[in-house]
């Protein structure tokens, strides 16, 4: 395969050029490079270089202009914006980028494609007049404003461009403009100039005109790299623009059309391949590359296009080992790298200048790869303590002095990251450059480890310098959500750089890098609808209609450009590997492109298309179980001897294994900060605040008259114990106020049970609350110490009958506190797990003769207050109509210690393992 950069050389050569004397003008610098290097290999003796230049370059030197970066632009419009426009209807500078931003895209088109200013406004402005959507003859101030902004539009535009002039700057169209302006009397100094334009396909007016005169004052050659297959069928938009410049071009009246080749029609391995997600598509081009190195392919004449810039990074990573070179030709767009998140949370965090600051977006920030080794002091690091600080005492929302309290060891880093940017850009650049500076100093430590932070800091702070100086000399800047808007628009056009060598090894660019190169191999990804081609975007103030009618280009034309590209790389190569994305995305469409289907349609090829996806082992899931160690058995030992609670022994109940990690391992649930008062907390206020209650009264008849001055205190109680267990979480609005108004009328509703009780009559003596109860359980075969230990939330005397009372904030219905079988007691957790907690109760306190058997025992539920006190009861058998038993007696709790003592003995039997039960059923 000979190159088309190549091709050319050699007709050169045959046209007996000298080639040191020729002006080489590429669609792109990249292919310079590799000009170079096809020219050195053609040549017998040393020469002098040629000049090799971009087209952007050359109408740039052409115009005598300098091209101004698109942050700066917006500024020096927005200068032209103050002064055509009254201070009283001035917009922020934040609110005007949001449509400046189109509006110079729309100059600059207008400019490339040398659309006559006035035509085009006036159009624009006539147009708008027309189909203004008013019906009244009036018009309002809303239709007024409208119109007036189109009509300010030539004006804007008139005064722009004269102030650029004036400073000998401008925008890529306006460069254009001005070029082709230029042009005749460029060609008046450039007769001993040969210029050579190589490897174009759409060419706006501007380029058009420039290069049609050059070819007719005979200082220029121009080939087309172009195929019979893509320029001879009408309707193929591969040769839609090289089609129109045969056709309407003067030179190839007379002069012939160089070139049109037939390398695509040649034999070519082409495979279509669709695979789920970027990812995916990443390590699928690692196989590839794998295969392709296993059999000893020359790497330099591979290529890996990718569609989507994002997918950069994790095709680095894929990259076999045995992989030693590679050029990297598309940079690493700065928003992708891990730093940027960090400056993006920062931004997001002080941009409504908070007085204080939420905790996730805290946590975020102490947590980020990029803060969390500035922090570490000596052993311990003071962000993760500072982050279980922040958990333990539940603080929802915290200030900069509270997060330095916290923290005194860290107080300077947490001013650079939380003192507040009081909505002043100035400070807010200060301040970012200062982390920059803060974080450097500790990557220097280690500049090996850290070579590739460093070069992401570096390219920051360029970045934040950037944004100072234009900050200092516009002073337009007046919020932090107008520095932010300028920040991302500086951010989005921000690109890493990689050193490689460009003429050796793997090959990993973009599309548009692509331009005029050829490779035997192309790996071509993201090859979907709205990535290639990109789809009707439509991000213009000018209608569809007007473009069509000024010549400016439409989606159309965008796609015929993306087309070209794509079959370019595809004409001289012999293999070929397309990917794309199986995963339909709402915002893409996530379809395969129409690219792929248009090359099966057209049957020139073999297309071999395949579905892959990652292997995903069908792993069998298998229940847990865990055997007794002597280590496990040691602290089954331990725990015997520190006491079961009846809770641990339901969780037991409920699941070995969630009892196994919870009291034998000691792992415990993660301490999230409550951001809305959780149930269990809700629960412990309840108890807490009947417990301050009723404590004082144990011994004694309650009365009509407690209870009414219970319900005078009910507010400051229930306020007491949130702010001692939900510590600095507020209670005072949204869920939490709500839920704090749900605990008030929880225990209210209470109340007035107790008192509706008393006025029926009944005699309540409170008789313990909040009592803790242990006892010491011997079980055949133990030889250790066994204990049982709780707390029971209320023992009474009603009318003569002891009552020991759980109080649950949930819902619990009759139902659930009845048992028919003993055995099932210790085994069906969500029906027995109530009564088994009922008996354990009533079991310690009649082993402590803290009772007179029989008793009453069962649950007062919060939320089905008027199913009143739910007694346990042992049915004789299943369903409503069954006999029940509710006093406990000695024979009761004689059963239950049976069923107890077994499950206890179950817990402690070195030959039985912890095994995990499915939830799922």
């Amino acid at each position: 395969m000979i190159s088309f950069i190549k091709s050319v050389l050699l007709d050169l050569q045959e046209k007996q050029l000298n080639l040191e004397d020729v002006y080489f003008v590429l669609p792109s610098k990249r292919a310079g490079v590799f000009l170079k290097h096809h020219l050195s290999s053609l040549l017998d003796q040393p020469i002098f270089s040629p000049y090799i230049v971009s087209i952007e370059e050359f109408v740039e030197d052409l115009s005598g202009l300098k091209n101004l970066p698109n942050t700066d632009l917006l500024f020096r419009f927005y200068e032209t914006y103050c002064g055509l426009t009254p201070v009283d209807e001035q917009e922020s500078f934040e609110s005007f980028t949001k449509w400046a931003q189109i509006l110079l895209q729309d100059f600059n088109e207008i400019d490339r494609y040398l659309i006559p200013q006035s035509q085009i406004f006036d159009y624009l402005n006539a147009i708008k007049e027309l189909n203004h959507w008013s019906l009244d003859v009036e018009q309002t101030g809303l239709v007024k404003n409208h119109l007036k902004f189109w009509k300010q539009l030539k004006a804007y535009y008139i005064d722009f461009t004269k102030n650029l002039l004036e400073a000998g700057q401008g925008y890529q169209g306006l460069i254009y403009r001005e070029a082709s302006k230029k042009v005749d009397p460029y060609i008046s100094t450039a007769e001993d100039k040969i210029h050579v334009f190589l490897g174009f396909n759409a060419l706006n007016s501007a380029e058009t005109k420039i290069i049609q005169a050059l070819l007719k004052a005979e200082v220029a050659h121009i080939y087309w790299d172009i195929d019979k297959a893509f320029i001879d069928d009408a309707k193929h938009d591969a040769g839609w623009f090289t089609r129109e410049h045969r056709e309407d071009w003067e030179h190839f009246k007379t002069d012939p059309f160089q070139w049109t080749t037939s390398h695509y029609s040649e034999e070519k391995n082409i495979n279509v391949i669709g695979i789920p997600k970027l990812v995916g598509q990443a390590k699928y081009i690692g196989q590839i590359l794998e295969d392709l190195t296993a059999s000893a392919t020359n790497l330099s004449k591979i290529a890996v296009v990718l569609g989507e810039e994002q997918l950069l990074l994790p095709v680095l990573n894929s990259i076999p080992a045995a992989i030693q070179k590679l050029n990297v030709t598309m940079g690493l767009p700065l928003q992708y790298v891990p730093l940027a998140s960090l400056f993006e949370q920062l931004f997001f965090m002080h941009k409504n200048n908070p007085q204080q600051y939420y905790y996730k977006d805290v946590i975020g920030i102490l947590s980020h790869a990029s803060v969390y080794p500035l922090f570490e002091q000596d052993t311990v690091n003071e962000a993760s303590a500072l982050v279980s600080k922040i958990q333990k005492n539940n603080l929802v929302y915290i200030t900069l002095a509270e997060l330095k309290s916290l923290a005194p060891a860290s107080e300077m880093l947490l001013e650079l990251l939380f003192k507040s940017w009081t909505n002043q850009p100035t400070l807010a650049l200060q301040q970012c450059k200062a982390l920059i500076f803060k974080m450097k100093q500790h990557y220097d430590s280690d500049k090996v480890s850290y070579r590739l932070e460093l070069e992401y800091l570096y390219r920051f702070n360029t970045l934040f310098n950037q944004l100072s100086e234009l900050n200092n000399t516009y002073r337009y800047l007046n919020s932090i959500v107008a520095l932010q808007t300028v920040y991302k628009e500086l951010l989005s056009s921000e690109t890493l750089d990689f050193q490689g060598e460009p003429l050796e090894g793997l090959q990993v660019m973009g599309m548009l890098e692509s331009r005029v190169l050829d490779f035997e191999t192309v790996i071509i990804s993201s090859v979907n609808e709205g990535i290639l081609p990109s789809g009707k975007t439509n991000n213009s103030f000018i209608p569809f209609d007007v473009k069509l009618e000024n010549k400016l280009p439409t989606f159309k034309e965008k796609d015929a450009v993306y087309t070209y590209h794509f079959y370019r790389l595809l004409q001289r190569a012999k293999n070929v590997y397309i990917l794309y994305n199986t995963e339909i995305d709402a915002l893409k469409g996530g379809e395969k492109s129409r690219f792929i289907t248009q090359l099966e349609i057209e049957g020139l090829h073999a297309i071999s298309h395949k579905i892959v996806s990652p292997s995903v082992p069908n792993i069998k899931e298998e229940l847990q179980e865990i055997t007794k160690t002597p280590s496990v058995l040691e602290q089954i030992k331990s725990l015997s001897k520190k006491g079961y609670s009846p809770s641990s022994l339901t969780n037991y109940i409920r699941n070995p294994i969630d009892f196994y990690y919870d009291k034998i391992l000691g792992i415990k649930e993660f301490e999230e900060v409550e951001e809305n008062i959780a149930a269990n907390t809700l629960g412990s206020v309840i108890h807490n605040s009947l417990e301050d209650f009723y404590k004082p009264l144990e011994g004694e008849f309650l009365t009509i008259a407690h209870v009414e001055g219970f319900k005078k205190q009910v507010k400051p109680m229930v306020t007491k114990h949130f702010e001692e267990l939900y510590n600095k979480g507020g209670f005072s609005k949204g869920k939490n106020l709500i839920i704090f108004e749900i605990a008030q009328r929880y225990i209210l509703n209470f109340l007035n049970l107790e008192i509706e009780s008393l006025e029926k009559g009944q005699q309540i003596e409170i008789l313990s609350i909040e009592a803790d109860e242990q006892i010491a359980i011997t079980i055949d075969g133990l030889d250790f110490p066994i204990k049982l230990k709780g707390k029971v939330d209320r023992v009474d005397r009603c009318d003569g009958v002891i009552r020991v009372i759980d109080y649950k904030s949930g819902k619990v219905d009759q139902s659930k506190v009845e048992i028919v079988d003993w055995e099932a007691l210790t085994t069906d957790y969500e029906k027995y797990s109530k009564p088994f907690q009922i008996l354990c109760y009533a079991y310690m306190m009649r082993e402590n003769k803290h009772l007179e058997l029989p008793v009453e025992a069962g649950i007062i539920s919060f939320k089905n207050l008027s199913g009143g006190f739910l007694k346990f009861a042992k049915k004789d058998k299943p369903g409503a109509y069954a006999k029940k038993e509710q006093l406990i007696t000695d024979e009761t709790l004689d059963r239950f210690e049976v069923e107890l003592k077994k499950l206890i003995s179950e817990i402690c039997n070195p030959e039985l393992k912890f095994i995990e039960k499915d939830l799922t059923k």
